[in-house]
């Protein structure tokens, strides 16, 4: 996972996003995972003191976007009452992910975005 004194900026966590969907093949996804990336990092910048580690991989059959922050505090609720100001980005990402896990920890939380692959075309 990256972790850095120096902030990680929206755009350099998306070029290193690019960079993994390359490399594991899956460009596919790229549109949904650059908008979750942007998403989960600006939210963690602006109710989280920012992005404390960041990391896309590709685990059994979908790609996996991680943010980890310094605040306790979890993400609004996809149930929350569409009249509630914000939660805008964290109802687009589960949208967008097959499941999204917040795992707390002593020094903060960590936020984990599933995206499934597309399932190979078949053999003709």
């Amino acid at each position: 996972m990256f972790r850095s004194k120096a902030a990680l900026r929206s755009e350099d966590a998306r070029r290193i996003a690019r960079h993994v969907l390359v490399y594991e093949r899956a460009e596919a996804l790229l549109d949904d995972v650059l908008l979750v990336v942007s998403e989960l990092v600006s939210n963690a910048v602006r109710h989280a003191g920012g992005v404390t580690g960041f990391r896309v991989r590709r685990d059994a059959g979908a790609i996996v976007v991680e943010v980890a922050d310094g605040s306790p505090r979890r993400p609004r609720s996809p149930d929350a009452p569409a009249h509630a100001p914000g939660g805008f980005g964290w109802m687009l990402v589960n949208r967008l992910a097959e499941r999204t896990e917040v795992h707390s920890r002593p020094d903060g939380k960590t936020i984990a975005a599933f995206l499934p692959l597309p399932a190979p075309a078949a053999a003709t």
